[in-house]
């Protein structure tokens, strides 16, 4: 990828930037700060890609020769955003609904060079299925993992063996990023711009 502009993520999730580590290997994290929606009448996809533009455009607003790239994650279940939690209480609470169901994963990503103009905004969704578990299992699981700052209360990177019973999909993109879409995105970057 030689030919992309200097790249800048507007995200400092460290799962985001060990991610996208794999698709770009230079790359500066410039955070955005603006508050994510959470309307799930928008469902969930339109939703995530909502939240993704809004963070890239943010930070493209500032820097227009730069191709920055935002991204939201959500956890859905029965038409509802499983946000993260605000203590180990919610947590519990809901792990305990994910406990033998399946659930769905998105990630919106959106890539914007404003200098040209050019943007990319999809998403990506994976199903999980957990195991039916109790409360001893979900002890364990908090007592390993720090949830507070993941959707839906749990990380498949993190003991999701504890949890997980198994994906359909993009493993990465449960954990915050689908990278294999993504590389394919930034190719057709590179392919416009030596077409142009």
């Amino acid at each position: 990828m030689r030919t992309l502009p200097p790249v800048l993520l507007a995200s400092a999730s460290p799962r985001r930037v060990e991610l996208f580590r794999q698709v770009v290997p230079f790359f500066e994290v410039i955070p955005s700060h603006v508050p994510e929606s959470n309307d799930a009448s928008l469902g969930i996809q339109h939703l995530c890609e909502v939240n993704a533009e809004r963070k890239a455009y943010s930070v493209a607003l500032l820097y227009p020769g730069s191709l920055v790239v935002g991204a939201d994650t959500l956890v859905w279940l029965e038409g509802e955003p499983l946000t993260k939690p605000v203590d180990d209480l919610e947590a519990r609470s809901l792990l305990l609904r994910l406990s033998g169901q399946v659930h769905q994963v998105v990630t919106g990503v959106c890539l914007i060079h404003q200098a040209s103009g050019w943007i990319q905004l999809f998403s990506e969704t994976t199903q999980v299925r957990f195991r039916s578990y109790d409360h001893r299992v979900i002890d364990d699981y908090l007592s390993k993992v720090y949830t507070l700052d993941k959707a839906g209360g749990y990380a498949i990177q993190e003991h999701g063996d504890l949890l997980v019973e198994s994906v359909e999909g993009s493993v990465s993109n449960v954990i915050g990023l689908p990278v294999e879409r993504l590389k394919r995105v930034l190719e057709f970057w590179d392919q416009s711009c030596q077409e142009g």
